[in-house]
């Protein structure tokens, strides 16, 4: 896997983030503190679930290398028909005093990437290894929520719009990885 595909799917993999970010940034105006707490667990959860969902894999590749790219396909299919779907809905405005703290902190990290388990699943059933693009995960996640909350800040009004468009965005860009996949397999030929 190149750092073209591992980039697109760091990028794809943060747009939760990115969308939990910008929300959070128009209700707050985010100071630095807050919006490195975010990003930082953010980014941590996005590179910590990546190789949670490796290791799970690696556990398994033996038994299933026969038909692993119809599963990396379907869990990317999975996520990215899911992200998909998550962009038609309209943002459903939480009343929180400040989600950059304790509980409500962590669980929108594990909200926000836990479709990065299943990419590392998907990479372990590929024979990938996982600590290179995991980092990459990570740190993009980190600059693309510390973005969010900062346009957030900028922005007036919530516009729900830009939101629904980058998670569809990142679904989109999750299944034509998936499709990819199954280019690279033959399974097309």
């Amino acid at each position: 896997m190149g750092i073209v595909e591992i980039f697109a799917i760091a990028v794809a993999l943060a747009m939760d983030a990115f969308a939990v970010a910008i929300a959070t940034g128009l209700r707050m105006r985010c100071t630095m503190g807050q919006t490195l707490r975010m990003a930082s667990a953010f980014g941590g959860f996005q590179f910590a679930m990546p190789v949670v969902g490796w290791l799970m894999g690696v556990s398994v590749r033996s038994y299933i290398e026969s038909y692993d790219h119809w599963i990396a396909m379907a869990l990317l299919l999975l996520v990215g028909g899911k992200m998909l779907h998550e962009s038609f809905k309209t943002a459903d405005d939480e009343k929180c005093p400040d989600p950059t703290r304790g509980f409500t902190l962590v669980m929108l990290a594990v909200a926000t990437s836990i479709d990065a388990l299943a990419v590392g699943v998907s990479m372990a059933v590929l024979d990938v290894s996982i600590w290179y693009p995991a980092a990459i995960i990570g740190a993009v996640c980190f600059i693309i929520t510390a973005t969010g909350m900062h346009i957030g800040r900028m922005v007036i009004r919530e516009n729900s719009t830009l939101n629904n468009k980058a998670n569809a965005i990142g679904g989109l860009v999750l299944i034509a990885i998936g499709i990819k996949i199954l280019l690279e397999h033959g399974v097309f030929n």
